[in-house]
Parts: C-alpha cells; structure tokens; sequence
C-alpha cells in the first residue's frame, strides 16, 4: 500500500496595512461651508429674536444685536405681553390655534380623501382633475386673498371666523402629496382583500387607507398649520374686530403703533413674536419622524 502523507500548510499571515486617512475632496469642503453659511443665514434672525426677547427696551438699541447686554428683562416682558391692551395677546394666540389646528385638521382630511379617490379608482377625468390640482399647486396663495374677499363680502363671512376657516380647509399641494402617496403604499391587493370580506369603501380607507398614508397626512397636517400659522394677508383682509385677528395681524398692529401714543414698546413686540414661534417649533420636533417619511413619498413613486 502507498502511505499518502498530507502535508499541512501554515496558515498566510494577513497583511497588515496602514491605513492613512484619505484626504477630503475638495467639493466636499465646498458642500460643508455652503451648508454652513445658509445655516447661519438661517439661524442669525432666530438667535436675533432669543437675545433681543431678555433686553429692555433701552438696552435693545444699545451695545451688540447679537448678544445679551443689560438687565436680563424676559420675564417682564413676558408679563408686559401677556397683559398689555387688556390681555389681547393670549385672545390672538387663540384665535391662531384654532384657524391652525382647525384648518388643518379639515384641511388633511378633505386631501386624504381627495387623494385616495384619485389613486385607488379610476372614473372618468381623474387625470384632468389631477391636472387641476397641479395647476392649483402653482398659484400662489396670496394671490387669491381678494378673491375670496370679493366672495365672502355678499354671504356676510367677512370678519368672522369663517372667513379664515373656509379658505383654511382646502390645500391642492395636500392633495397632490395624498394621491402620490396613496398609489405608492396602498396596495390595490389590500383594497380586494377588504371587498371580499364584505367592507365597504369607507370603511376600507378608513381601516387600511388611512392607516397606510399616515405619515403623509402629518405631513400635509403640518405643512398647512404652519401655513395658517404665519399667515397675514388673508386674515388682515378678512378680520378688523382685534378680538378676530391671530397673532400675526396682531403684532403688525402693534408694530405700526410706534410713535402713537400708548404705543408697545418694541422690545415687547419682538417678545411677543418669540412666543408666537414657540408652537411652529414643539409641532416640528414632535412630528419630524412622521414628516420626514412623507416628503420621500415622492421619490419612493
């Protein structure tokens, strides 16, 4: 018999090589300081408002913009804003959350709906429609705020809540933004199933096609309470009794006061502003999850 002997082979030792850093391009260096200039772009009239909102109104024109100096006066002039003009500030700060949370909530449904319907059936002229909705996405908003003033004057709808309301609860970019949404994460096998179970068409957008374009809805919720949270145009129009007005028609009124006699100090209108941006901040930190899964619907179609 022929013995066979195996050798055994040492295992190779791994080559050991230094890794050097690779040096940035040059483009990156780029992207980073264009990025960090439109940040400061951004963030300088923020951090403005903060360190103006802790001055007094003599110290507010002395010394830097852009850094405390002076007595720290932010609680007296929190206490200023809230009981000046017989506490009409928390009245306008009211008045804004119910156009916005309002207008918003009606205004995500109507697109939830709207957009479902164009997604999930098929009738004749939906690509029209939807071309109409585009359309209407292109215009900008202000230039519809004679319009609607013309049309609300005959029916009585001006300075009333109503005349904000109304036009507060239709949004064209929330229902083009459903419609995409709704044909990338509803599938049509979902809707067949529900109909074989015996659902009707409600219930199955409300079981299935609600729940799957959630996120696109907060996202269309947000964009349109932000959107009636800073609006002006419309409500300066439709609203003259200052009980009516919200927040931002309010603090122009204060503002245009300067120099009139019992006029608002200007430290106490920047105030005033700082807290009006407070609700726009605690609604984005809360909903950025949801908001930003929406945005991508678009490129996931």
């Amino acid at each position: 018999m022929t013995t066979l002997q195996t050798t055994r082979t040492a295992p190779a030792q791994p080559v050991v090589r230094s890794r050097r850093p690779t040096p940035a391009h040059p483009s990156r260096w780029l992207t980073l300081g264009v990025l960090g200039l439109v940040s400061v772009y951004f963030l300088a009239p923020v951090w403005w408002l903060v360190v103006s909102s802790t001055k007094s109104n003599s110290a507010l024109f002395n010394g830097s913009g852009f850094w405390f100096s002076g007595r720290f006066a932010l609680l007296s002039n929190l206490q200023d804003v809230f009981t000046r003009q017989g506490a009409i500030y928390p009245r306008w700060l009211l008045n804004t959350a119910l156009y916005a949370v309002g207008g918003a909530a009606v205004s995500t449904l109507v697109s939830a709906l709207a957009g479902y319907a164009l997604a999930k059936y098929a009738f004749r002229g939906r690509e029209t429609v939807f071309n109409i909705v585009l359309a209407a996405v292109l215009v900008p908003q202000p230039l519809l705020a004679v319009p609607l003033y013309l049309l609300f004057s005959p029916v009585h709808l001006v300075n009333t809540y109503w005349g904000v309301l109304i036009p507060s609860m239709v949004s064209p970019f929330g229902v083009y933004l459903a419609r995409i949404y709704a044909a990338a994460s509803v599938p049509d096998e979902l809707i067949e199933a529900g109909r074989v179970d015996g659902a009707g068409e409600v219930r199955i957008f409300a079981t299935i096609g609600l729940r799957l374009m959630s996120p696109a809805l907060v996202t269309v919720f947000l964009f349109q309470f932000v959107g009636i949270w800073s609006n002006y145009l419309l409500p300066a129009l439709m609203l003259a009794d200052d009980k009516l007005q919200p927040v931002t028609v309010g603090l122009v009124g204060w503002q245009a006061q300067r120099g009139i006699g019992d006029a608002v100090p200007f430290n106490i209108v920047i105030t005033a502003a700082a807290v009006s941006v407070i609700p726009l901040i605690i609604m984005f930190l809360s909903l950025q999850r949801f908001w930003r899964s929406g945005l991508s619907a678009g490129s996931v179609k």
